[in-house]
């Protein structure tokens, strides 16, 4: 998992060189404004999943993993806090290929809040409980990035 400022983002290329071209489209947009939904922005490779949210209690939150994506989460009208535990420390789960997640019980070993500016990166290794703003809604947009 990593934690930064929105400013950083492009530090995080060598991760994946696809990370540019999400740098390329926060540059490019607002990203407050984009409508909710699905917003291809390199095919299948790399595209953005703009949500509104009822935030949710750890309790709520579910810790899940991805195989083939990364996520790249932004929240841009509050804080949002994010569970985390290392795959390696999570049971086995069912794989669901066609939406790319496997889900799991229980809460997270760990919390970090992510404010409006920043953003988190969830690998495949990196088990991520998302929304969790009890009494809010988050607005936030999931950057999808193939592998």
């Amino acid at each position: 998992m990593i934690l930064d400022s929105l400013d950083n983002l492009h530090k995080y290329v060598a991760l994946n060189p696809r990370i540019q071209t999400v740098v390329d489209f926060i540059k490019a947009n607002d990203l407050a404004v984009v409508p909710s939904g699905k917003v291809q922005i390199d095919g299948d490779d790399v595209f953005g999943n703009f949500q509104t949210l009822k935030g949710k209690t750890k309790e709520e939150a579910k810790l899940e993993t991805h195989n083939v994506m990364l996520d790249i989460q932004v929240p841009f009208n509050t804080a949002e806090t994010m569970g985390f535990t290392p795959r390696r420390d999570l049971p086995q789960g069912e794989y669901n290929a066609e939406n790319d997640i496997t889900f799991y019980e229980g809460l997270a070993e760990q919390y970090v809040t992510v404010h409006p500016g920043e953003f988190a990166i969830f690998l495949p290794q990196d088990g991520h409980a998302p929304c969790i703003a009890p009494g809010k809604e988050v607005q936030k947009v999931i950057f999808k990035v193939k592998l």
